[in-house]
C-alpha cells in the first residue's frame, strides 16, 4: 500500500552494462555510488570508510588511485569490501592497467587523456580482460583546450562534444562496457548537457552535479539537478557530491530515488514541521527515530503528526503512524487504522520496536514467497 507512486516515471531506454555485480542501465535499480576521501594508500582507513558507506546503503564506491602505491593498495582494499569499486583515473595509463589487475570493477577515465590510440588499446585490453567496465567522466571544469577555444566556455554543446569524443575512442576498439557522465556545479548547464547527451545516445549515463557544496546547499542543489534528471526518466547510476562525509552522500542520494519513487530502503519519515498545536516535541522526536531506525534496509513508512489536524490522514497512507494527544497520551496507528495509545515517557521505544518487528515480518513474509516460487522449480 505505501509503496505505490502516484505516477510511476518512466525512464530512458539505455543499454545496460555491469559493475562488477550491479548491473546499470537497461532499466535497472539506479545505483548510488559515493567516493572516498581517505589516502588511498591507507588501507585500513579507507576500507572502513567504505564498509560505512555500504552500511549506508551504498552500491558502487570510488576510490582515487593516482600512484603506483594506491593502485597496490587497490587489490587488498577490493579483497576487504563487498561493494564493487571504481578507479578514478585521470591522465596516467598505466594506473588503469594497475587497477584492472588489482581488482577495480570499474575504470573512470578520459580516454582522450591518457594518451595515444595504443595506450588507449592497451587500457581497453587490461578492462577486457579483467571484466572492468569504464565510465567516461566528463566535467566542465576540465574541458579540453580544442573545445574551449571552439565554444569559448563551458556550455552543454561542448561537454556532449566531448562525451562522444571520447565514446568514439572506445568503440573504435570495438568496447562497449562504459557509462558516461557530463557534471557540472552548475545546475542549468549539468541538466541541459544531460538532457542532449541522453537525446544523442543509448549509453548508461551516471549523473550528478559536481562540487555542489556542503551538507545543504550540496543537497538542495543535488536534489533540484538530479531531481529534474530522473523526473525526466534520465540517469543509471548517480552519485551526490557534497563536501562532507561520503556516507551523508549515499544518505542523500537514497532520499533523492526514495521521494521519486525509483527505489525503497529502509524507514522513510513523514512528520510534520511542528506548531503550536504539537502534543510532543516533533522535531527531536524525529531526529532520535532517524538515528535510532537507520539500520534497517526493509522499506517501511512511519508518520509522525504532532496533532490531529493532519495525522490520521497521513496513518491512513504509512504503515505506522503517531498523531499527538492529550494528557501526555499519544495515538498509535498500524496500517493506517487507529490501534492503541501510548505514554510519551515510553513512546519512541515503543516505536523502534513497532518498526523493527514490522521489518521482521516483511522478511519473512519475503522469504516464505521466494522459496514458494522455488518449490516448483525445484519439483521439475
Amino acid at each position: 500500500m505505501s509503496y505505490r507512486p502516484y505516477q510511476q516515471i518512466a525512464r530512458r531506454k539505455s543499454r545496460q552494462i555491469r559493475v562488477g555485480k550491479v548491473p546499470v542501465g537497461g532499466g535497472a535499480p539506479i545505483p548510488v555510488q559515493t567516493m572516498t576521501n581517505t589516502p588511498t594508500e591507507d588501507v585500513r582507513a579507507t576500507v572502513e570508510q567504505i564498509r560505512r558507506c555500504e552500511l549506508a546503503g551504498a552500491d558502487i564506491v570510488r576510490v582515487s588511485v593516482p600512484t603506483p602505491e594506491s593502485t597496490a593498495a587497490l587489490a587488498e582494499i577490493v579483497r576487504e569490501v563487498n561493494v564493487p569499486i571504481v578507479a578514478d583515473i585521470h591522465f596516467h595509463y598505466r594506473r588503469a592497467i594497475e587497477a584492472a589487475k588489482a581488482g577495480a570493477a570499474c575504470l573512470r577515465i578520459n580516454p582522450g587523456n591518457i594518451g595515444s590510440k595504443e595506450r588507449v588499446k592497451e587500457v581497453v585490453k587490461a578492462a577486457r580482460d579483467h571484466g572492468c567496465s569504464i565510465r567516461i567522466g566528463v566535467n566542465a571544469g576540465s574541458l579540453e583546450r580544442h573545445l574551449l577555444e571552439k565554444y569559448g566556455e563551458p556550455n552543454p554543446e561542448a561537454l556532449v562534444e566531448s562525451a562522444l569524443w571520447h565514446a568514439a575512442h572506445l568503440q573504435e576498439e570495438d568496447f562497449h562496457e562504459f557509462k558516461i557522465s557530463v557534471k557540472a556545479s552548475d545546475v542549468f548547464l549539468a541538466v541541459a548537457a544531460y538532457q542532449q547527451l541522453a537525446e544523442a545516445c543509448d549509453h548508461p549515463l551516471h549523473i550528478g552535479i559536481t562540487e555542489a557544496g556542503g551538507r545543504r546547499t550540496g543537497t538542495v542543489k543535488s536534489a533540484i539537478g538530479l531531481g529534474n534528471l530522473l523526473w525526466a526518466g534520465i540517469g543509471d547510476t548517480l552519485r551526490v557530491s557534497l563536501s562532507a562525509e561520503p556516507e551523508e552522500e549515499v544518505h542523500v542520494g537514497w532520499e533523492i530515488l526514495k521521494s521519486l519513487g525509483l527505489r525503497h530502503r529502509g524507514v522513510k519519515i513523514i512528520s510534520c514541521p511542528s506548531c503550536a498545536r504539537q502534543g510532543f516535541d516533533v522535531i527531536r522526536t524525529v531526529a532520535v527515530l532517524e538515528e535510532r531506525l537507520a539500520h534497517i534496509e526493509t522499506p517501511i513508512t512511519l508518520s509522525i503528526i504532532g496533532c490531529v489536524v493532519n495525522g490520521p490522514g497521513e496513518a491512513l497512507m504509512t504503515d505506522i503512524g503517531l498523531t499527538g494527544g492529550g494528557a501526555g497520551r499519544h495515538m498509535v496507528y498500524a496500517a493506517g487504522k487507529t490501534d492503541h495509545t501510548i505514554d510519551e515517557a515510553a513512546m519512541v521505544d515503543h516505536l523502534v520496536d513497532l518498526v523493527e518487528r514490522k521489518a521482521a515480518q516483511i522478511r519473512a513474509e519475503e522469504e516464505a514467497a521466494r522459496a514458494a516460487e522455488a518449490a516448483p522449480r525445484a519439483a521439475e
